[in-house]
């Protein structure tokens, strides 16, 4: 019977698209990417591809972000994975100016942040019931 030699991996001979398309049905979570990520150099390559991270991102369901949140660099150079990064680590104004949002690393569910002139309040349009007092912190993420 022929040994195999030492340290020697077969998944590493299949082919990298293989692995991605197998892995983006199989992993559930960015966390499980990662941790299939530490696995072997082939398994690096498959987890850390546009297939698998394309996955963990929201479809076409994505809101517009606002102008310039994303611009550096262009999102269209960024690699799923990186895009993923970028929105979960950041919340990111969308182009309302009144709603940001965060992508959950360990879930990948979306975040949203709302600014109060974006709630409807029962009643806020009689005096007697609500008045809008400004905050003048200008540091507020949806300042005017």
């Amino acid at each position: 019977m022929k040994r195999r030699k030492e340290g020697g991996c077969e998944i590493s001979r299949l082919p990298e698209e293989l692995l991605s398309a197998a892995l983006s049905r199989s992993l559930a979570t960015p966390q499980e990417a990662a941790r299939a990520a530490i696995v072997s150099r082939a398994f690096r390559a498959a987890a850390d591809s546009d297939h698998v991270w394309a996955s963990f991102l929201p479809g076409g369901d994505l809101p517009p972000l606002a102008s310039g949140e994303l611009d550096d660099p262009a999102p269209s150079s960024l690699s799923k994975k990186e895009m993923f990064l970028r929105l979960s680590d950041h919340l990111v104004l969308l182009a309302d100016g009144l709603t940001s949002l965060r992508l959950d690393k360990k879930t990948d569910a979306k975040c949203y942040m709302l600014s109060a002139r974006a709630l409807s309040i029962f009643r806020g349009d009689k005096p007697e019931f609500w008045r809008w007092i400004p905050h003048t912190d200008c540091s507020s993420r949806f300042a005017y």
